[in-house]
């Protein structure tokens, strides 16, 4: 039996087969999915998909977009947001 915290299924199952012709099953974490927007829900692009931990060793231009809400706004949401910004005189 295995350890009871890798019984979980946040727990993703691997088959390996080994050099010796058996298969084995390993426990890996579940990839994190694709960060959205928040408003409308649509893909971000420009933010890496990873581990925290991954994420964290990338310099800082690589991990979200350089602009205003980078990594909260899609483009789309953040045109609209500054285009009714620009009509009502300001954030």
């Amino acid at each position: 039996m295995v350890r009871p915290a890798l019984r979980s299924r946040s727990w993703r199952r691997v088959y390996r087969r080994t050099p010796g012709g058996e298969a084995v099953v390993h426990f890996e974490r579940r990839r994190p999915g694709k960060p959205t927007c928040w408003r409308c829900g649509r893909p971000l692009g420009g933010v890496p998909r990873g581990f925290p931990y991954e994420v964290r060793g990338f310099a800082r231009s690589k991990r979200r977009p350089n602009r205003p809400y980078g990594g909260y706004l899609c483009s789309t949401c953040l045109a609209e947001l500054l285009s009714k910004a620009v009509v009502r005189g300001g954030l």
